[in-house]
């Protein structure tokens, strides 16, 4: 990825945080909604916009059709950024906080727990 298409993503991505905290009042996206990523096709015609949503499965799928319904309004707000083209815009959710958690949930269990004992000793091993 070029330089200038990285710079690109940056700015689509903290407008349209902005445009999202400021000018959608959609009833569909409640909750905590993060624009994690941007990525723009190498002409600019398009740009996957990969978003976090706080919540359940349903409160994220919500979330999802009411920003690809408000997709349209959202591309016209970018046209003042001053790019040649605006991109269509594609609404991805960005379940990677979840894998997470989930992955951290197996090692957890997969762990085996530390008794008292060697937690005091620093885990050093047997004794002497």
């Amino acid at each position: 990825m070029s330089r200038r298409t990285e710079r690109v993503n940056e700015l689509l991505r903290d407008h349209l945080s902005t445009l999202l905290a400021r000018e959608i009042k959609d009833p569909r996206i409640s909750g905590i909604v993060t624009i994690t990523a941007v990525e723009t096709s190498r002409d600019l015609a398009h740009a996957r916009v990969w978003v976090s949503v706080v919540g359940d499965r349903e409160t994220g799928q919500k979330t999802l059709q009411g920003l690809r319904s408000a997709s349209g309004f959202l591309q016209r707000g970018l046209l003042g950024l001053g790019l040649r083209r605006t991109p269509e815009l594609v609404f991805m959710l960005d379940e990677s906080m979840e894998r997470a958690g989930r992955i951290f949930q197996l090692l957890d269990r997969v762990r085996p727990e530390e008794t008292p004992e060697r937690a005091s000793d620093g885990g050093a091993g047997a004794e002497r």
